[in-house]
């Protein structure tokens, strides 16, 4: 919501909602938000003296069918991490929710303004709306749009930061199925969807916790996981993309961060935790934080993930390993090396052709299936197949689609001791990056598990060790 609109700048209500206005007993004392829907005043209850949030209506039938759903839910769950409703009703063709006012910002604001936060602070925000949302889970709700600035964060001298669970606007039973509006608009926010959610799937309690995990990431990262300039290249990127790794901005944090985070960002719900709690607790085991509830039996352990062996290979393969698309294995003892190969918004935004030429031929494809190649034996070469000059790389990146700043010997990787590898640029006019850095032609990087190479116009390699 957006501070500091005025009255007439909200469609839908009066002009006349002004502070000091009258709504079914409330004083409205000032807006502090306008939404899609609604527009939200700090007033007062004249019958009881106590300051509230009154959330007006502003919008067609369909939309107050929505506004009286999120009233119905949040009634429906006591749970002191979700914000109350104190009344709901109607007045004067006027619909209205009257909920605890929170004298305090929303995560979104906060990281907005502080940037990245210390990792106990941000676990303390996602275990508490870890708990609450699977507290609406096991009363049949599922939130839906879970995001920062739908989190309040309630302060006040002398007692510490309480979190609120807010707007459920778009809570569904579980079970229920991910929609779109007749005019293709995306019910929820694209920054923090989950795949099954934006495909229109069935969508259960593990859609709020990919979401939940998407908001763990900005609140330890500052941005949001996949970033990018459209909305539909960001859903897209839910659907296809990995998650990115959060060590690559917070270096100082456990590896084993990014391996939860990746297990919450599943692309398939059943390869997620069995609840938002559980998650949360391999977070904070992760960061190396003392459990959210003592009491609670341990939860499932970060490092655990779905077994997935890839059997090796020998001489030349182009074949996709049938691994789902994101999915980043655990480290296990059998030391196996895989090379998956996958498009980078992020990385082709990011280019300048030098001429126009370059620029025509450079485009993000529509969709790039994810490979896996596993590493084993003698060095892997990476370029394009060419019959006529014998050029057969064991990292085929012909295509389909072709990524034209892929040279035909571009790089190798090569095996080195105790069983790990090395990327080496070999002289390729575009040349390589190594989790962002320049590699000079000839010069050899030694690789760790997770790290990432970038060539062409879009392809990424991300070494994963399983």
């Amino acid at each position: 919501m957006v501070a500091g609109d005025s009255p007439a700048q909200i469609s839908g209500l009066p002009t006349w909602l002004a502070p000091g206005s009258r709504v079914a007993g409330y004083l409205l004392e000032r807006l502090v938000g306008v939404g899609g829907m609604a527009a939200v005043y700090r007033a007062r209850d004249e019958r009881l003296g106590r300051v509230v949030a009154l959330k007006l209506l502003a919008g067609d039938e369909a939309v107050r069918k929505r506004f009286e759903r999120e009233a119905r839910a949040v009634a429906a769950v006591d749970h002191p991490h979700i914000i109350p409703v104190y009344e709901a009703g109607e007045e004067a063709g006027m619909q209205f929710i009257a909920m605890r006012f929170v004298a305090g910002d929303d995560l979104q604001v906060i990281v907005t303004r502080e940037g990245p936060l210390r990792p106990k602070r941000a676990a303390a925000f996602i275990s508490a709306v870890a708990s609450a949302l699977d507290a609406a889970h096991a009363a049949g709700l599922v939130h839906r749009d879970i995001k920062p600035s739908n989190m309040l964060v309630d302060v006040g001298p002398g007692r510490p930061e309480h979190v609120y669970l807010s707007d459920f606007g778009l809570a569904r039973g579980v079970s229920s199925v991910g929609r779109l509006t007749m005019a293709g608009q995306f019910l929820g926010t694209p920054d923090y969807a989950a795949p099954e959610q934006i495909s229109g799937k069935t969508v259960d309690g593990r859609a709020d916790q990919y979401a939940l995990g998407c908001v763990a990431f900005t609140l330890l990262s500052g941005g949001v996981p996949f970033k990018r300039e459209q909305p539909m290249a960001a859903l897209y990127a839910h659907l296809s993309a990995p998650p990115p790794r959060l060590t690559a901005v917070r270096p100082e944090l456990a590896a084993a961060v990014d391996d939860v985070l990746a297990k919450a960002l599943e692309k398939s719900p059943e390869d997620r935790y069995d609840s938002c709690g559980a998650f949360a607790d391999a977070l904070r085991e992760a960061l190396g934080l003392d459990p959210y509830d003592p009491g609670r039996p341990p939860a499932e352990s970060s490092l655990r993930t779905r077994a997935q062996p890839v059997p090796p290979q020998h001489g030349p393969s182009t074949q996709s390993m049938s691994v789902p698309p994101g999915h980043m294995p655990a480290p296990q003892e059998t030391g196996t090396w895989t090379a998956v190969v996958s498009a980078d918004r992020v990385y082709y935004d990011s280019l300048h052709p030098v001429s126009e030429q370059d620029s025509a031929s450079m485009s993000f494809p529509a969709h790039v299936p994810e490979r896996r190649f596993p590493l084993s034996g003698a060095e892997i070469r990476i370029g394009r197949r060419s019959k006529s000059r014998g050029i057969e790389p064991e990292i085929d990146l012909t295509g389909p689609p072709t990524d034209p700043g892929v040279s035909r010997q571009h790089a190798n990787l090569v095996p080195g001791p105790g069983r790990g590898w090395s990327v080496v640029d070999l002289g390729s006019p575009n040349g390589i990056q190594v989790n962002g850095k320049d590699v000079p032609a000839g010069e050899t990087v030694t690789l760790r598990d997770g790290d990432r190479i970038h060539l062409g116009a879009w392809t990424l390699i991300t070494i994963t060790r399983g």
